[in-house]
């Protein structure tokens, strides 16, 4: 039994050592990772083009200062190595202080007291999609992310309202002051951002019905610009008068009074458990910081709450990114991946340590639904809310969104959600531009200058 016991002991260890170690080492909780800048230079951050995006850079007396090249542009997905330790800098910072130099030459600097120069953290962004989202969210808070629609590399990743990593230490204070930290600039709203999804929830409303109607082709609704349920009204955006339309026309116009009788006729349970396999409710495959979405209808709802949840309101919340792996699955022919941010690390004389491959998540929907959904969502960008996107050199399918937020009746965050080509799909993105209005006015026009990015 003694032999047994350590038998399995030391299996343990060499397990711990070979499988756990490197988690428990990685770990931002792990104040001891600190302990190996004594002996090794922090690493570079690089985009997927070459782009420095952070650097340790040494002066003659030898002090160590980190520099980010493009100020605020990456503040939040790069993060900060100071005051504690944020995005990439925290997810990487086991691998940033790791050097995989020449074996001999990390020997005599260690026999000569010198630092050895930590592995470079090579990302999957790209600088000019990264440039092109920045400058087009402009001056609105809200975020976009940027994603391959059949990978999960992310390509852009862009929050506002942001900081300067560069002045993290002077500007700290300040940073945290807010009583409301939904507030902070330190926010990553395109992970941490909870959000009503607006009209762009209306793509699960329309896969359910899809799932309880295989006649589906054949509804019809008369739009009067509301409709009233038991003392209960939703009315379209601006009181808008659609007439007859069939679901394509419903959807394409993003018209709320026929969502809202669609979501009448669903069943709660059906539609609860289909979000919950898009991970509403769920821990997201993602390895950074993040906030859960959250859908909670049951089928004990009052009609008011039905419908507003059908419309993307209520009590729904979501993140932009939770909406780009909703997007990117549709765009993926049902298959959901993991969103990552690094492509490989490297030494600093450029040879490989570690590459990342993509992975898949699951399956979510088949691959005729997710042809359905494409077809539905081409037809938003050739005749709906999203015609500022047709007539170009690609083709894109997508959906729009305008949530309502606060007390206020009128305001609203601005969405769009989509993806490019078509049918091979290769981009997706996802944005979100706060208290700006509708979906088509602000937020498409942000996807048409990173699609033109993209393709040029």
């Amino acid at each position: 039994m003694f032999v047994g016991l350590f038998v399995l002991l030391m299996g343990y260890f060499v397990y711990f050592n070979i499988v756990k170690s490197p988690s428990i080492i990685n770990s931002s909780y792990n104040t001891r990772q600190d302990l190996f800048a004594k002996k090794v230079i922090r690493g570079k951050i690089v985009s997927s083009d070459g782009k420095i995006l952070a650097q340790t850079v040494v002066s003659e007396d030898g002090t160590e200062s980190r520099e980010y090249p493009y100020d605020n542009m990456y503040a939040h997905v790069v993060g900060y190595a100071s005051k504690g330790k944020a995005g990439l800098e925290s997810l990487m910072n086991f691998n940033l202080l790791t050097s995989n130099a020449p074996l001999m030459e990390r020997i005599i600097k260690e026999f000569k007291g010198v630092k050895n120069t930590g592995d470079n953290v090579v990302t999957t962004l790209d600088s000019k999609l990264q440039e092109t989202a920045y400058k087009a969210l402009g001056s609105n808070n809200g975020a976009v992310v940027v994603m391959e629609a059949d990978t999960g590399r992310i390509l852009a990743m862009v929050s506002k309202p942001d900081y300067n990593p560069n002045d993290i230490d002077t500007i700290w204070d300040s940073l945290v002051a807010t009583d409301n930290t939904e507030d902070s600039s330190l926010l990553n709203r395109a992970t941490q951002g909870k959000y009503p999804p607006g009209s762009t929830f209306k793509i699960l409303t329309l896969m359910e019905y899809i799932r309880e109607n295989p006649d589906y082709e054949n509804y019809t609704y008369e739009c009067s610009g509301k409709i009233v349920i038991d003392d209960s009204t939703i009315n379209c955006y601006h009181n808008t008068v659609h007439g007859t339309e069939d679901l394509y026309q419903s959807f394409a116009k993003s018209c709320n009074s026929s969502f809202a009788n669609i979501g009448l006729q669903l069943n709660i349970n059906s539609l609860s458990k289909l979000c919950n396999e898009f991970l509403f409710n769920s821990t997201l495959p993602y390895s950074m910081v993040y906030n859960k979405s959250s859908f909670t209808l049951t089928n004990k709802a009052e009609t008011y709450d039905i419908m507003q949840t059908m419309i993307g309101q209520g009590e729904t919340l979501v993140s932009p990114l939770h909406m780009a792996l909703i997007t990117q699955t549709i765009a993926n022919n049902g298959v959901m991946m993991k969103p990552y941010l690094v492509d490989h690390t490297e030494n600093y004389d450029g040879k490989v340590v570690k590459k990342y491959k993509d992975s898949a998540y699951d399956t979510i929907i088949s691959e005729k639904e997710a042809a359905i959904l494409k077809d539905f969502m081409q037809n938003v960008v050739e005749n709906g809310t999203a015609t500022k996107l047709s007539g170009q050199s690609y083709t894109v399918a997508g959906k729009t969104g305008s949530a309502e937020y606060g007390n206020v009746k009128g305001q609203s965050h601005a969405w769009f959600v989509g993806f490019s080509p078509v049918e091979d799909s290769k981009i997706v993105v996802s944005i979100v531009v706060e208290e700006a209005g509708a979906g088509s006015e602000y937020a498409v026009p942000i996807a048409k200058k990173i699609f033109d990015a993209y393709y040029n």
